[in-house]
């Protein structure tokens, strides 16, 4: 599931091709020597094909287009063994690769396939593939102190944004050209591009908090913590950050319905 859904940045989506892959084993009629490398193979492929005709989607062509904020428990992915691995950072930068360089990275960095293999199932030679390695590891080194930052420290610096972002006090917490992309719901405009700049950042997320009556409570999603707003018990939308060196340099801010589906159950009230 977690190999789905990193591929596809959409957790329903992913469902979907662990379900199609399982049907796909079941129904094998030859042994398969290494079970975990015939289903990750099965599902890169699923992946694939629907990537591909995701394109003619015009919700797939938004180079913006976030990740689904998840609960990993909700979600059914559990516990992965490096949680930087699911962190919305790190999600973030898949993103931004190609499908290509994206399986090549995962395929090789996180299952150790070696790279006959990897060639075979993404159709390039094993020079092509090696290439396709290094642009997609460029990449993500560009990002990486993004990805490992504690619990603690997320913890911390998301309380105090909240905290200077409700009081207007936009310059109590430092926030370096970080991006914030939102969804159309309730009257919230859609950011058509990042948004630049700590007192922008702080102004878009207390003017949000503004607009209708809403509650957040603190969830782990994507295995760090992050706030879910509610409207009327509802999950209205979620707000992630990245840290390094005890600064917030990215702020995510999930508010499309369509994708608050695994944010964890509420509190009780």
């Amino acid at each position: 599931m977690a190999h789905a859904y990193r591929m596809l940045g959409d957790l329903g989506r992913a469902e979907d091709m662990v379900q199609e892959a399982w049907l796909r084993w079941s129904g094998r009629h030859v042994e398969v020597e290494s079970p975990r490398a015939y289903l990750v193979t099965v599902v890169t492929r699923l992946c694939f094909n629907e990537l591909d005709s995701a394109k003619t989607r015009r919700e797939e062509s938004r180079g913006d287009r976030l990740p689904e904020s998840v609960d990993l428990d909700e979600g059914g992915i559990g516990r992965v063994e490096t949680l930087e691995q699911i962190s919305i950072a790190f999600l973030v930068v898949l993103q931004r690769l190609t499908p290509a360089e994206r399986a090549v990275l995962l395929l090789r960095d996180v299952f150790d396939f070696d790279y006959q293999d990897i060639a075979a199932l993404v159709g390039k030679s094993e020079p092509a593939c090696r290439k396709l390695l290094e642009r997609a590891r460029q990449h993500v080194t560009e990002e990486k102190r993004l990805f490992s930052a504690s619990p603690d420290a997320h913890r911390r610096l998301l309380a105090a944004f909240v905290e200077a972002a409700s009081a207007g006090n936009i310059d109590a917490v430092m926030v370096t050209d970080g991006g914030a992309e939102g969804r159309r719901v309730a009257g919230i405009r859609n950011l058509q591009a990042p948004l630049e700049g700590a007192a922008r950042i702080a102004a878009f997320i207390a003017a949000t908090a503004r607009s209708v009556d809403l509650e957040a409570e603190v969830h782990e999603l994507n295995g760090q913590p992050a706030l879910v707003f509610y409207h009327e018990n509802a999950p209205f939308a979620a707000l992630l950050i990245a840290v390094a060196d005890e600064r917030i340099h990215r702020v995510f801010f999930h508010a499309d319905l369509g994708r608050l589906r695994y944010l964890g159950r509420r509190s009780a009230q």
